[in-house]
Parts: C-alpha cells; structure tokens; sequence
C-alpha cells in the first residue's frame, strides 16, 4: 500500500501512543490517556470494519460473576482473590457507566437469574446451601446493601430446569452496539484517531520509540504501544492468554414476550437475555473446548444446533420463534481469572486475558494500562 504525502503526514507521523485494538479496552485506554496527555498525538488501529474480537459481539451482560461462578472460581483462587475480581468487575462498571451515562448504554439493573437443568439438581442445592456464604463474603463489597443472592421460584415457565432460581439483584444489562458506538463518538470528540481495517502484524523497539508494521506493508514509529487485542493477543505476543470463540444467535421479535433480566446456565457455559422483545442465547463453548480455542470467526453446526435445541426444550417451550441471524465473538481466556496487564518491554504494554468480563472490566483496564506512562 502507498501512501500519499498528505496521509502519512496526517495520521502515521509523530505519534505519542499508537493503541492496537478498538474494543471496550482499546478506546477506554485511549481516553484515559487524553486526560492525561491533552496534546499528545493517540492512533487507534483497528485490523477490522468494527471491533474484531467481542466487544461487538457479546450479549451485553453487566455482570460480576453467578453462583455457581464464583463457588467454582474459589476452587482455584483464594477469598481474598475472588472478592477483589468482583470489586474490579463493578468498578469497572462504574468507571463505563460514568464515563458514558446509563441512557448512551441503555444500562438496566433488572437482575441475573441463574438457571438450573433437572440433572443438575446436586449442583443447584450446592449453591442454595452456599448463598450465605457468598452473601456474607461480598458484604462488604456491596457495602451491607440488600444481599446479593436469593432463590426465587421460577416465574418464567421454563421447562426442563429445577423449578427454583438463584436471582442476582444487582445484575445489569446494556447494549453493546449502544455502548461503542459512543465510545468512538468520545473518542473522535476527544480528537483521537481510530484507523480500520489497519492491522498491526508485528512490531520492535528502537532508541527511538517502537517502529510498527502495518498491513506487512506501511511502517510508523511510536513512542509508546498498548496491546488491547484479548483473544487475539497470541498473534503479537507470547502471554498465558488463549483464543475462546463464544458463538450466538438471535431470534426475530416475540410478541409478548416476558422473559426480563439476565440469564445463566451451566455455570455460565449458556446465557441469553431478552433484547427488543428477540431472545439472544450464546454459549456452547464446553461441548468442544478444543474446536472453540481458536480465532476464526465462524459458527459450527453442532453448537448452534444444541442453541437451537435449548430454545425449544428449555427457553421458549411453548412459543413459535424463528432464528434471525448468528455470529460469533473471540475472548481471551486463561488458567487465571486476573487479566494481564503489564509493561511488555520499554514503551510496549498489554491488557489482554478478561475471561468473558469484557463489559465489566473493559474500562478499568484501559485507565490501569494508561498509567504505565507519565
């Protein structure tokens, strides 16, 4: 690719921070330094049309973790570990919800409901038996507000599940596309420039800053580099952070529909929610851990047909639907729940591995990766 005088001159010269990625922690970042650095020249570069990875993609769950989450994660992580990856997942929350305003999200607090199939009755009275547990851990996270959790029966008429649920009431919910759109509004705002389809295929450091290959064919120099890409993360760097494809589909609108709030099953490995009166269901990753560690941006027929087969036994029994579209989102996950964010090299940082709680810790980790400068 050549490029004119006038557009290296413009947007690939002079460069205080170049941001790979334009996600949730991508352009968080780039604000965060803006306030930090008002004169400072920060390129965004973004290898596709839209985000590439999931900030465009996932279900718009403002959540911290369900039951059955957290009592897993505590299997591998101590209290103190657990208790500050929920402290970190609301701030974040805070830090978006501030930044952009509920209504620009279209944030509601309608509660997460966590749901539990017929067989995994050992498992639900495991959970039932720890809310007081859990209650009494997070006190003081939710500063001795109502409890966390609760069991409520199911008003929802789902089939085939345990007739109880575990309810979360301080689970939220936004729209994502809502969500970016307005991060790149106040990032063009804020006089930050985003690039697309602009691929950073490799880069090093020098005395003078780090030089950058764009598209394996235009080279820039910057003074500093922050890597955002999560999933994609393996193609630039060698981290304990691997590719987790989430595949989703989405029905047309169902008149009358019901179902509100935010929806858990199988520890998670399931969620849907109800958007525009459509029923959006994701997940599926557990049926081929293998096959879905990968970033390519497809949708396997195995996966969506236990989607399908989900909505019609469990989700939506007694309703008519039709599949309006499916997709898939890549994540970045890892042994470690704890994202890593660190200074790679001189003038290069991370903020990639966020376990599927991009929406919740997207934000705060932009700002902690802004830090690493002065």
């Amino acid at each position: 690719m050549n490029l004119s005088y006038w557009e290296y001159e413009t947007w690939m010269r002079h460069i205080d921070f170049a941001i790979v990625g334009s996600g949730i922690v991508g352009l968080s970042c780039a604000l965060s330094l803006r306030k930090k650095h008002p004169k400072s020249k920060i390129v965004v570069f973004e290898r596709g049309m839209l985000p590439s990875g999931a900030s465009t993609k996932n279900a718009g769950f403002a959540c911290f973790g369900s039951a059955s989450e957290l009592l897993d994660d505590l299997k591998t992580h101590s209290e103190a570990e657990v208790v500050d990856l929920v402290q970190k997942r609301l701030a974040g929350l805070r830090l978006l919800r501030d930044t952009l305003g509920d209504p620009a999200l279209d944030y509601q607090e309608l509660g997460g409901y966590e749901v539990f199939r017929k067989e995994d009755s050992d498992l639900f009275r495991e959970c039932e038996a720890k809310i007081p547990y859990l209650n009494e851990l997070l006190k003081e996270v939710f500063l001795n507000k109502k409890e966390v959790f609760s069991v409520q029966n199911d008003p929802f008429s789902f089939k085939n599940v345990q007739n109880r649920l575990i309810f979360n009431r301080y689970e939220g919910q936004l729209d994502t596309g809502k969500m970016m759109k307005s991060l790149l509004q106040k990032c063009i705002q804020e006089d930050i420039l985003i690039l697309n389809t602009t691929e950073v295929t490799s880069f090093q450091t020098t005395n003078l800053g780090v030089e950058v290959q764009l598209n394996d064919s235009v080279e820039i120099t910057t003074q500093h580099l922050f890597i955002t890409t999560n999933g994609f993360a393996k193609q630039l760097l060698n981290e304990e952070v691997a590719p987790a494809r989430a595949q989703v589909l989405i029905t047309d609108p169902i008149p009358n529909l019901q179902i509100k709030g935010t929806f858990h099953l199988e520890k998670g490995y399931y969620y849907f929610r109800n958007i525009h009166n459509r029923i959006l269901l994701g997940g599926g990753r557990n049926l081929d851990f293998e096959g879905e560690t990968t970033t390519t941006m497809e949708t396997t027929q195995r996966i969506q047909d236990e989607l399908e087969r989900l909505l019609h036994t469990t989700i939506l029994p007694n309703t008519a639907f039709k599949i309006s579209s499916r997709w898939s989102g890549i994540m970045g996950v890892g042994a470690q729940k704890k994202p890593i964010v660190k200074e790679l090299e001189p003038r290069v940082y991370c903020g990639v591995r966020l376990g599927g709680m991009g929406v919740a810790l997207g934000s705060s980790i932009g700002a902690e990766l802004s830090s690493f400068t002065n």
